[in-house]
């Protein structure tokens, strides 16, 4: 536990939160700012800043958690699918610095878009990038 962190208080049980389930290394509680009805966070309960530094026990126990919220959320909700989302990075819209997993509903009618507008891609630069990230 990180003194401060708001999701290890939520873990600790020392601020409130709407649980939903858990296992041995993994918590899933309800957002308090919801994108959808039934939006969850799914967080290791140790802390981590962010995946890349989730040990691979906690990452796993937090994604098999999320997995079936995934499935509870589209049968028990009537949601028509769901997003899986990990942020990383204050850029990439991480506010809380604990590693969590947002499970979003997704309703046929909701508001949600992606934040970016799918094109095609320059194929060089494509093969370019793919060559620097290869091992």
């Amino acid at each position: 536990m990180t003194e401060n962190c708001l999701f290890c208080g939520i873990v600790a049980g020392s601020i409130p939160s709407q649980q939903v389930a858990e296992n041995e290394r993994a918590l899933a509680f309800m957002d308090i700012n919801p994108a959808t009805r039934g939006h969850l966070l799914v967080v290791p309960r140790a802390h981590s800043t962010d995946l890349r530094e989730t040990s691979a026990e906690d990452l796993t126990a937090a994604t098999l958690l999320a997995q079936s919220l995934v499935s509870r959320v589209i049968e028990r909700l009537d949601a028509d699918g769901a997003n899986l989302l990990s942020c990383i990075g204050a850029d990439a819209w991480q506010s809380v610095f604990h590693t969590h997993l947002h499970v979003v509903p997704r309703y046929k009618d909701d508001p949600l878009r992606l934040p970016w507008h799918p094109a095609p891609g320059d194929v060089n630069v494509i093969a370019e990038t793919a060559a620097e990230l290869r091992l």
